[in-house]
């Protein structure tokens, strides 16, 4: 028997940033779980990943902000408050409202009404992604509808969430997945026991077949030849672009290099301003989001792939970037920061290297290093290759998650 159609709550949809969902989606898909995409946001990028046109889910976009559907909210609001779990919904919000008094909370209230009103009732079970935003409107929908609910959870979401809330979403919901055992290990001090599982994104290795061979690897010393060196990343606090940026300046005038950057975020515009500070403009170029064959043509052209991540302010960190993974698919050597779960994947000298967060002179040695040592470069990246290959792959993850779902293989 296969389980019922499930609804999976997305904060948008789609997204660049998250093709590891998409992934997901579709691979449960070809398993043969029904699903309803919901979406509390519009896209916003002009690019698609190819997987999102292979997904056959219908996708159904939540009111963004009460005032722009005000309409929709209210008639989900006048058919909802007559069930006989309004109360409970209800009280729930107010509760969580008075510890966190923001728009925000107010929106999820709504967005979930609607959710709980449109959902058809052939849905058995709600599913978000993120332990924030969508996990609250699952959470109050499932309560209005009285099904079960379940959670993915990854980086921001875990470590900016205060510790009650998550407290309180562990006990509610049916079971929650996490992609690194750093995280897995946090939330399962916070939950009740059986609740929380870790399991790994891995990476669709059908999209990313091994790459041509590297015939031609320069080593810095030729202004003609530079050594390419690539960042796929959004720009923003966590993923430590200033650091790269300073510890590019520290590298020794006579090695010759270049860095590409592909993704956007809010910070591009500041660091194009340190970049020319810095004096690097010409040897910077900044590509913006890209589609993903451009992104596999940059890790196949590049010698050194770097994402100087690191924990910001607030608590938000990476979890477990699947650009490493996607980089060391294509033999790309990685040099990266030990933080979070990135050491699970990157094992220091092996590998890739790894260096302390916030510190661009050991950045800048390790990156120095590796341009001009084209050998250790080479079996850097074959390591990597066969690390992602052999403990990384996406099948084992999806068939766990299915059974999750209760998907009989």
């Amino acid at each position: 028997m296969m389980p019922g159609p499930v609804a999976y709550v997305l904060k948008g949809y789609p997204r660049l940033s998250e093709t590891f969902i998409s992934q997901e989606i579709r691979a449960l898909e070809q398993r043969g779980l029904p699903i309803h995409i919901i979406s509390l946001r519009h896209p916003t990028e002009s690019h698609v990943h190819p997987i999102h046109r292979e997904i056959r889910a219908p996708v159904t976009y939540l009111p963004e902000y009460v005032y722009q559907e005000p309409l929709r909210v209210l008639r989900a609001w006048w058919r909802v408050r007559r069930w006989p779990s309004y109360r409970a919904a209800r009280s729930l919000f107010w509760r969580d409202l008075r510890r966190d008094p923001t728009v925000n909370r107010l929106r999820r209230f709504g967005q979930a009404l609607v959710l709980a009103r449109e959902l058809r009732p052939a849905y058995t079970h709600l599913h978000a992604h993120f332990l924030h935003t969508p996990a609250s409107v699952a959470r109050y929908a499932a309560i209005l509808r009285e099904l079960p609910w379940s959670c993915s959870a990854h980086a921001k979401d875990i470590w900016t969430l205060p510790d009650w809330e998550k407290q309180e979403k562990l006990a509610d919901c049916r079971w929650l997945v996490t992609c690194t055992s750093a995280n897995a290990d946090h939330l399962a001090r916070l939950g009740p026991a059986g609740v929380v599982s870790r399991i790994y994104h891995g990476l669709d290795l059908s999209r990313f077949p091994p790459p041509p061979p590297r015939n031609h690897q320069p080593d810095g010393s030729s202004r003609e030849d530079p050594v390419l060196i690539l960042s796929v990343g959004r720009a923003v606090e966590k993923k430590g672009y200033p650091d790269l940026l300073e510890a590019l300046a520290m590298l020794p005038r006579h090695l010759h290099w270049q860095l590409v950057h592909i993704g956007g975020g809010a910070l591009v515009k500041s660091l194009h301003r340190m970049g020319r500070r810095l004096g690097m403009q010409q040897r910077v170029a900044w590509l913006g989001a890209q589609p993903q064959e451009v992104v596999l043509d940059y890790y196949r052209r590049a010698h050194i792939f770097a994402l100087a991540c690191r924990i910001a302010p607030d608590g938000d960190r990476d979890g477990l970037p699947n650009v490493l993974m996607e980089a060391l698919s294509q033999q790309l050597p990685v040099v990266s920061t030990r933080i979070s779960a990135i050491p699970e994947l990157i094992e220091d000298g092996v590998n890739g290297l790894l260096v302390p967060q916030r510190d661009p002179a050991a950045l800048a040695e390790a990156l120095g290093a590796l341009i001009t040592d084209p050998a250790r470069r080479h079996r850097l990246g074959l390591a990597g290759e066969e690390r992602v290959r052999s403990h990384f792959p996406m099948e084992r993850g999806i068939a766990e998650l299915g059974r999750k779902f209760g998907l009989i293989e």
